[in-house]
């Protein structure tokens, strides 16, 4: 089959290599680097995966700029943009997404378009009436940074929300949950099909979930700080609660990167009119557990505060939302100098603080070293390092 897919992010990069083991697959984007870099089959983004199937698969995949040509043989048009949060619209920016729809609409009305991009509640189905277009369907993805093809060929499930009673999207959806299986390694995962806006919201709630649980453990930890307790010995007794388990756990600086800090402030746009308390609460607990992690810091009255990596995690180049961004600017806002050591990074400047890619250099000048996650580099300087990771691990 004849897919396009725009957008070569986590979400459309990942798709790509999955459908092109099988399928004929043209993806676009509109930066040139990232197209070269795809069609000399390297990978513009750290994911073990992606980068493995790239350089080792018989793969039918090639990377354009120009969409307008891309679209016009595609019988499945996937669009993966990004989507970010407009503070001052209080709503995802759609119009990456809407850019594609009126482009395939205008140049092959007959392709049938998945949306992969996360969107709010109730998007499809408005965009449905406004281009006049009834070929859309909405896919949410679940995927991790830095792991996103292994998550597709593992996937915990496979959602598609399409029209009620649409005959032909119907098909369209079982069609194309054929083709993410037919890619997938583990083919047994669970398949839903659900009208489009239960299935935009199943994507927004999940991820509210998960901001909320990352929220609750990080505020478990400032309490057993404040009150001079042990926090691991807390949560490992807590989770042996099997109703609680010992998953996502580890506390940290705050949740962060592509998706969380978006979709949670997506969707209490979306409770616009509707009680809730929760949603409101998972939303300001982050700025609060950045707020306490700077005053840690702070108190220790540093003149060099080292950031180790802006990155959320290990294995993953998204600065993108990080929760070390936020605090890193509150102990900024006190006149404290800091320096980063980020080695990705080609610039010698991020925000007026300078870059450091000398991992000695950095340990030596830092007074107080700041980590969201441990890694072996800070061995030798850990009396300096303050993070708040207390099983080593993402």
């Amino acid at each position: 089959m004849r897919i396009t897919v725009f957008g070569s992010g986590y979400v459309g990069l990942s798709l790509s290599v999955l459908l092109a083991q099988n399928n004929e697959v043209t993806v676009v984007d509109i930066v040139p680097e990232k197209v070269a870099l795809i069609n000399q089959k390297k990978s513009p983004i750290v994911d073990k995966e992606i980068e493995e199937y790239l350089s080792t698969k018989q793969l039918n995949l090639t990377a354009t700029t120009d969409g307008k040509s891309a679209v016009k043989s595609a019988e499945i048009v996937i669009i993966s943009t990004p989507t970010n949060y407009d503070p001052g619209k209080n709503y995802f920016d759609t119009s990456s997404v809407e850019s594609v729809i009126e482009l395939v609409t205008a140049e092959n009305p007959n392709a049938v378009m998945v949306i992969k991009s996360t969107i709010p509640v109730g998007f499809t189905e408005k965009a449905r009436k406004r281009y006049a277009c009834d070929n859309l369907l909405f896919s949410p993805e679940f995927l991790r940074e830095g792991r996103a093809l292994y998550d597709n060929l593992f996937p915990s499930r496979i959602i598609v929300g399409v029209p009620v009673g649409n005959r032909r999207l119907e098909q369209a959806a079982h069609t194309f949950v054929e083709l993410l299986q037919g890619g997938a390694i583990k083919k047994d995962s669970e398949v839903r099909f659900m009208n489009t806006t239960e299935a935009e919201a199943v994507k927004l709630f999940a991820n509210t979930y998960l901001a909320l649980r990352v929220s609750f453990f990080n505020e478990l930890d400032t309490y057993a700080a404040v009150k001079g307790l042990d926090a691991k010995s807390i949560i490992e007794g807590i989770g042996l609660d099997p109703r609680i388990g010992t998953h996502y756990n580890n506390p940290s600086f705050g949740y962060g990167g592509y998706c969380l800090p978006k979709d949670t402030k997506q969707l209490l746009a979306n409770y616009e009119g509707i009680p809730q308390k929760m949603i409101s609460a998972v939303v300001a607990a982050n700025g609060t557990r950045k707020d306490f992690i700077a005053e840690q810091i702070i108190a220790k009255n540093p003149k060099i505060v080292g950031v180790y990596r802006l990155t959320m995690k290990s294995g993953s180049d998204n600065f993108r939302q990080s929760s070390i961004q936020g605090v890193m600017k509150r102990i900024r806002a006190k006149d404290i100098e800091v320096v980063i050591y980020e080695p990705t990074m080609k610039e010698d400047k991020f925000f007026n603080n300078r870059v450091v890619r000398d991992i000695e250099e950095f340990k030596k000048i830092s007074d107080v070293i700041i980590a969201n996650r441990y890694n072996p580099e800070l061995e030798g300087a850990m009396d300096k390092v303050y993070t708040r990771d207390l099983y080593f691990r993402d």
